[in-house]
Order: C-alpha cells, then structure tokens, then sequence
C-alpha cells in the first residue's frame, strides 16, 4: 500500500547520474514512460544529455539536464541549487555514473586507482548524503546504485573497478540499514555483461568468449536493466532494502 505522504508514482523526481548514454540513459526513458520528472546528470556528454532528455520529453516527461563532477562537493550542491530553482526534490536517486579499467594491476597507476574510486564510489557517497535529507524529512525514498557483477565475484584485469563496485554494494547493504527506519529503500542493481560502450575495451574474439559463458547466450541490454532499477523505485517495494541484485543471464547464480 503506498504510503499517504508520498506523492502518486508519476508526479514522483528521479535523478539518474551518468545519464547521457547506457544504461543510465535507458533508465531515464524508464521513468520517462510513465511522465515522471527526470533529472539527466551528465559530466562532459552534453550533446547526449540533449539526445536523452529529448527522448524523454517525447514520452510526456518534464525534463531537467545538469552537470557535475560527482568528485566536487561544491558542484553537487549547486546541482542541487539548480533543482532546487526548478522547484524539484529527488524522490529517487539513481547512483549509475562509473568509468571501468581494463588492464593488469602491476599496471595500474596511483591516479588511475584513484579516479576509479573517486567518480565510482566518492561519487555515490556525495550524492546519497547530498539528496538523502529530503527522503528522511518526507519519510519516504528510493536510492538505488548501479553496481557491477565484478563487484560480487571480482574479474581478472579489472581489480580497481572490481573493488570500488564491491564498496557500492557494502555501501548499500550497511546505508539500508540505517534508512529503513525512515522509510528509505537502499539497493543495489548489479549487471552483468551488457552492451554498452564500456565492453568497448573487449575485441570481437573477447566479446564472443564471453558471450559463450553466459547461459542464456547473449549480452544484457540497457533497457532489461532499466526495468530492474524501475521495480526496485516502485512504492509497492518498499519492503525489498539491502540487496544486491544481479541481473546476468545466469552467468553467475
């Protein structure tokens, strides 16, 4: 039963970080179809940002693009301002934004291993503590991270990425404890290997092997992990907090 205090499902605000293109771009389109108000956070992809906010509009949906880096405090604020001037109070917050690296850990650099945490996982942190208040003062709220499967079995050659997935999903399991007395849902959404432009780093013959592991024969599309991120937001699940979801094809079970 869906809580008096919260807004009906439709007149509901989601912001999804990283939303020029993806994943993060078909999870805004998700919300879009049913005229939600769609915050479309986006660092340097401008022009993709546009392509995603007009995909959304054409659905019926009021539309609000905005830039940060996810590793300034200061700029997540004034994202925050500018939603604010727009008269929008994040109901949902979708933490997708990531970058991956692909490559041996005796490889890896200092800065490499730092950007990797920072925009992954430093990232998420100022977002949630940004946004969470609103959802604690209304009782009432939806935070779901895009983790990665690499951050529950770990993978070869992606170690930095494997790891700051892995602290998405502690994050998640701890922060839902600490929200469910208010009424905020935490969880976790942790693809497999989905065609995107971040298995740009795999050749063909890669991209075949890995395809062959996974049971159901294929890559994930943004659109079958959008509807995840979309039930998880729904007020009628407000009783499924803290866990670690992975749609994968089988791949892992």
């Amino acid at each position: 039963m869906e809580p008096s205090h919260c807004k009906p499902f439709p007149e509901q605000t989601v912001l999804i970080t990283g939303a020029s293109r993806g994943i993060g771009a078909a999870i805004a389109c998700r919300f879009a179809s049913v005229g939600m108000n769609v915050v479309i956070h986006y660092l340097n992809s401008h022009e993709g940002a546009n392509e995603t906010a007009r995909s959304c509009m054409k659905l019926g949906s009021r539309v609000l693009t905005v830039t940060a880096d996810l590793r300034s405090r200061e700029q997540i604020e004034r994202m925050q301002e500018k939603l604010a001037q727009h008269d929008l109070v994040p109901d949902i917050l979708v933490n997708n934004a990531g970058i991956s690296h692909y490559g041996l850990f005796s490889d890896l650099e200092e800065a490499q291993w730092d950007e990797i945490m920072d925009i992954n996982l430093k990232g998420a942190f100022l977002m949630t503590r940004q946004f969470m208040p609103a959802m604690i003062r209304q009782k009432y709220g939806r935070i779901i991270n895009v983790s990665s499967i690499w951050g529950i079995s770990g993978a070869s050659c992606e170690v930095a990425y494997s790891t700051a997935k892995g602290g998405i999903n502690a994050f998640t399991k701890a922060l839902a404890k600490e929200l469910a007395p208010s009424g905020v849902t935490v969880n976790a959404v942790a693809p497999g290997a989905v065609d995107t432009l971040m298995m740009a780093g795999f050749d063909e013959r890669e991209k075949e092997m890995i395809e062959n592991d996974i049971p159901v024969g294929r890559f994930g599309k943004p659109d079958e992990i959008a509807s995840l991120v979309y039930f998880l937001a729904l007020p009628e699940s407000g009783y499924i907090t803290g866990q670690i979801i992975s749609p994968n094809g089988g791949w892992l079970t």
